[in-house]
């Protein structure tokens, strides 16, 4: 039997507190999106260089507020990161993992290592320990692929229009943010449905 879902592309990025509410939100979604047959497609990306971040260097104030805010709004107990981590090792391992049963798994540790451990993400071998705990090897040579294809996803993601992170491509029009749950649900029912009437979204 043909596989009728339809397969959203979702970016996020280890170091974004919104990406963590986000990957708690949309769990807990779970059952509303299988209802409207869409799947998820995590897809990490480099926010600090989409966005011109600096690495390991504190968040602005205005930014910090947004998150707990956000969060507070959705429920999600979180505090968010005040310094900004070098996240490109847990995003490229996330990659390399792209459509195997270990890529949840992964997300899953790192999300809750980073948010709920507060365990630093770029510490010297913190990731090297991550992959152990859930069973990932990792090469050098296969992580520095991965390495080069988040650099790519990113440039991708930024010829879409994708200015941040979490952001839903519905095909070409990009949905950004994390939205109410009501809101995102039905934005993704009249995506779905003109999708299986052929119409594309189109930014």
């Amino acid at each position: 039997m043909p596989d009728s879902r339809l397969r959203v592309p979702t970016y996020y990025d280890f170091a974004s507190t919104l990406c963590y509410v986000a990957h708690r939100v949309f769990a807990e979604m779970r059952p509303e999106l299988e209802s409207l047959g869409v799947e998820l497609v995590w897809t990490p990306l480099d926010l600090a260089d989409l966005c011109g971040w600096p690495r390991r260097a504190e968040v602005a104030p205005e930014r910090l507020a947004n998150a707990e805010r956000v969060a507070a709004e959705h429920g999600v107990r979180v505090s968010p990161l005040r310094v900004w981590p070098d996240s490109r090792d847990a995003n490229a391992v996330a990659l390399a993992l792209a459509g195997g049963p270990q890529e949840p798994v992964w997300r899953e540790r790192v999300w809750s290592a980073v948010f709920e451990e507060r365990r630093a993400l770029d510490a010297a071998g913190a990731v090297d320990l991550l992959a152990r705990d859930v069973g990932v090897t990792c090469d050098s040579r296969r992580l520095d692929r991965a390495r080069d294809e988040l650099e790519f996803r990113t440039q991708i993601a930024a010829g879409e229009d994708v200015t941040g992170a979490p952001t839903l491509m519905l095909d070409e029009f990009p949905f950004g943010g994390i939205q109410s749950r009501e809101t995102t649900r039905l934005v993704l029912e009249r995506w779905a449905r003109r999708k299986r009437e052929g119409v594309t979204l189109r930014a």
